[in-house]
């Protein structure tokens, strides 16, 4: 069997009347994660599961704008909690 590999969470800001690209202002595994999901919980702040994007996400340098690579799939997370966001000002 397999060890089960340890939980990765990582935190993007945006601003885009600041910023080019999203930033990452939070990143890390295991217990970290498991804080930054907390404090995200907390917050009220959507949170999108993907391993595979944490696992990317937490190897770049903290405050570093995301690369170019990654846009595409940053946008799709950012349409997703758009969307979320929407659903909950209707009700």
């Amino acid at each position: 069997m397999k060890p089960k590999k340890p939980k990765k969470a990582a935190a993007l800001r945006y601003n885009p009347n600041r910023e080019n690209a999203p930033r990452l202002i939070a990143a890390g595994q295991g217990e970290l994660a498991e804080k930054i999901l907390a404090a995200a919980r907390e917050a009220g702040i959507p949170i999108h599961e993907d391993g595979t994007l944490a696992d990317i996400l937490t190897r770049l340098t903290l405050g570093t704008e995301i690369p170019p690579e990654l846009y595409q799939v940053i946008a799709e997370v950012l349409a997703f909690i758009y969307r979320l966001d929407c659903a909950k000002s209707t009700n």
